[in-house]
This record gives structure tokens, C-alpha cells and sequence, in this order.
């Protein structure tokens, strides 16, 4: 199935309710699928309330753990134990305490530079999936959380970076970010991070406001050109809505 021309645009209330909505929509995606279930997080300040509120016994407690497998977009090249480092946001705030180790999937950040950690990590999604080509009939994972940064980036496919337009390899390094912290990156490209059920933006706050409002006039923005091979949301709380913007459900 092709992209959808344009992506389902739902705004709440606030930021705990953009979190909680969030949260049901993984939980809703874990349970559609009675197998095996890939998930693939996201960094930067988006996700922050979401993974704390799935380390709530609330959620906690409703995940089936052993067959959820938990991938990462994009990670910072710095050590795992590094504030920065993404997928230690996300081991800290609920997986560590569940999820089984073998179930985890980091970016490799200790050995080589990202070059190889990139290789690295495309020969383990290749493992975990089956096969080197993605078959558009068969999704990757199940869910793809994703963020916009203020200069409309996603993962760590920024503007004008050659990364966003490698449509051949399944992760890429990329040696400088174009945003801070300044660090070498590693990152999905967009044939990847397509590949999969649902993509879903949390976008939240009107710090946000100007990058919404850029992507809703479909400017061409590494954010605005990922879009899933399945379903799109742009998940976005009343603060970051423009002020003349109508739409939205």
C-alpha cells in the first residue's frame, strides 16, 4: 500500500492528554497483532511523558512483554550510560524494569564510529526481520513513534542532509547534527521507518507551533516527508496548533 497523501491531523487538549492518547495508541497496536510486535521509539523531549506513563502500573501491567520487541529511530552517538543517549531515556523511564533484555534492541554506540554502528544495527533489523529488501506487503514493525524538530527534522534526518535521500540503506551515520546537542548521529532512513503499521508524531507545545505550522503548509521538511506505508498521525496538543488552523479531529 502507498502512503497516504496526507496524514490524520488529531489535536487534544494538553500535553498529559496528548500522552495518554499516545499511550492508548500503542496499546492498541500491541494488542492488534497476537504475535510478535516490533515497536520503534523515538528520542529528543516528545516521548518524555509517554514512556513515563507506560512505566505506570497502569500500562505496565497491560503490556505483554515477552513478545514486544523495542527498536530505537535514531540515537545520538554517545555511551549508553549517556544522559543523551536515547534509548537510555526510554531503558530508564519503563523498559528496564519488563521488558527482557533479548527484547531491547539499542543502536551500537561504544565501538567504531557511527559509519559502523550504522551497519551494525541495519544487519540487526535485517535479522530480526527476515530479509536484506523490505516487502511492502510486510511491515517492519508495528509502530513507528516519531518527533519534529524546530527546524522540521525527524529522527536525525535533517534538512538538505544527504540521509534523507538514501532510499538503498536501511541506517545511515550522519557525522554532525544540525541541531544541539552537536554530536554524530545514527538514524533509519525513510524507506525504513515507512515500513510499518502506523507512524505516529507527538507533537506538543507551542515551542512547536512554528515547525506545525510549516509542515501543515506542506513545506518540503524531513518531518513531512515521512509518512508511514500504512497509517500517519500527527498526534499534536491545543499549544502547538497555529492559532488560525480549524482543523484537526
Amino acid at each position: 500500500m502507498a502512503p497516504a497523501d496526507q496524514p490524520r491531523l488529531i489535536v487534544v487538549a494538553d500535553a498529559e492528554a496528548l500522552a495518554r492518547s499516545a499511550a492508548e495508541r500503542v496499546m492498541a497496536r500491541i494488542s492488534a497483532g497476537p504475535g510478535r510486535i516490533a515497536i520503534c521509539l523515538t528520542g529528543g523531549s516528545s516521548p518524555k511523558q509517554l514512556y513515563q506513563l507506560l512505566g505506570t502500573e497502569t500500562y505496565r501491567t497491560r503490556i505483554p512483554w515477552p513478545r514486544v520487541h523495542w527498536f530505537i529511530g535514531d540515537e545520538r552517538f554517545v555511551p549508553d550510560s549517556d544522559p543523551l543517549n536515547n534509548m537510555n531515556v526510554a531503558r530508564a523511564a519503563f523498559l528496564d524494569r519488563d521488558a527482557p533484555p533479548s527484547n531491547i534492541h539499542p543502536i551500537p554506540t561504544t565501538t567504531g564510529g557511527p559509519d559502523e554502528s550504522a551497519a551494525a544495527y541495519a544487519r540487526e533489523l535485517q535479522s530480526f526481520y527476515g530479509a536484506d529488501r523490505l516487502d511492502p506487503s510486510k511491515p517492519l514493525f508495528d509502530l513507528v513513534l516519531m518527533g519534529a524538530g524546530p527546524d522540521g527534522h525527524t529522527a536525525s534526518l535533517f534538512p538538505g542532509y544527504p540521509a534523507l535521500e538514501d532510499t538503498d540503506r536501511w541506517v545511515v551515520g550522519v557525522p554532525k547534527a544540525n541541531v544541539a546537542p552537536f554530536v554524530p548521529r545514527v538514524t533509519l532512513t525513510l524507506p525504513v521507518l515507512a515500513s510499518c503499521r502506523e507512524m505516529l508524531f507527538e507533537i506538543e507545545g507551542a515551542g512547536k507551533r512554528p515547525v506545525l505550522t510549516r509542515l501543515l503548509n506542506n513545506e518540503n521538511l524531513p518531518a513531512a516527508r515521512a509518512r508511514s506505508n500504512g497509517e500517519t498521525v500527527w498526534l499534536v496538543d491545543k499549544a502547538a496548533l497555529p492559532e488560525d488552523f480549524r482543523g484537526g479531529r
